[in-house]
């Protein structure tokens, strides 16, 4: 065969067979991308699992403090719905991004309710306070008495478990944009500078007031925190942030703004936002780069 057609045809082959190279490597390397998000949406689906059972659980117990018929009729009604929502949350697949976002702002609502009973049922505990005062006045039964004031020692220190659940901070309206060197929102991410991280400390009562220091954790699509912002600590580890900012917080609704200047590329992709305080998870959300 002619050297002026060899030549051109084992060049064609050999492009050919580099381009299908670079097809399976790049289809190896989104394939392990997708398993670690799809590790990461079940870690977060169990995470909602957990906080299900354990509203559940404690309708149970706060069933078993009180003698008001009406109250336990209301709160029998919300630990069914809690339950029935933990079933629904059980029987999604972890990739339902709309079903677990759908169960997630129940499981907000849920956490209210809840918030809102512990402290009617507080409100109830302090009429029985006297209790105290009669245990003081009676020294005869003073052996009975003491006994009883270790029941409700431990009946209070339950209910105040409760009450620090109830006072925990939620963050909503999580919002992540891209900014240029001049501030202003990009949709390229070559044209991106920084990244500006959004959201709302909702209004709690219940929670005390003061500084508080918020984190802001950002990963990448392969998993990977962008750090910048220091470390902290979450249920006995110490993990990587994006960000932090100390505000102070007075049981109002207060907006809260981080920024993540960038210190190495970034890719296309989903990228997952965790917010922190006080060693609480208080709220999360995924975005995507193109």
């Amino acid at each position: 065969m002619n050297k002026k057609v060899i030549i051109p045809l084992v060049v064609v082959i050999l492009a050919l067979l580099g381009g299908l190279a670079w097809l399976y490597f790049s289809l190896q390397e989104q394939k392990q991308v997708n398993q670690d998000m799809q590790e990461l949406a079940a870690l977060d689906k169990q995470e909602m699992e957990n906080e299900y059972e354990r509203f559940a659980l404690q309708y149970s117990e706060m069933k078993t403090q009180i003698n008001n018929d009406s109250i336990i009729a209301q709160l029998t009604q919300e630990q069914m719905k809690t339950q029935q929502l933990l079933q629904e949350l059980k029987q999604v697949k972890a990739s339902d991004a709309r079903e677990i976002a759908r169960l997630k702002k129940e499981l907000a609502t849920v956490r209210a309710v809840l918030r809102d009973y512990v402290m009617q049922i507080d409100s109830l505990n302090r009429l029985n306070e006297n209790l105290k005062a009669e245990n003081t006045r009676v020294n005869a039964e003073l052996e009975q008495r003491t006994a009883q004031v270790a029941g409700l020692s431990h009946e209070k220190a339950s209910l105040s478990e409760k009450v620090a659940i109830a006072a925990q901070l939620d963050a909503t309206n999580i919002s992540l944009v891209m900014e240029n060197d001049r501030g202003k929102n990009v949709k390229k991410l070559k044209d991106c500078t920084r990244l500006k991280t959004s959201f709302t400390i909702s209004k709690n009562v219940t929670a005390s007031n003061g500084n508080r220091t918020i984190y802001v954790r950002i990963q990448n699509p392969g998993g990977n925190t962008l750090k910048g912002g220091g470390s902290f600590g979450y249920e006995n580890r110490t993990l990587d942030c994006s960000g932090k900012k100390t505000i102070e917080y007075t049981g109002e609704e207060t907006p809260v703004t981080v920024y993540w200047n960038m210190t190495q590329p970034l890719e296309a992709g989903d990228y997952r936002v965790s917010i922190f305080a006080d060693g609480n998870m208080i709220g999360s959300r995924t975005f995507s780069f193109k």
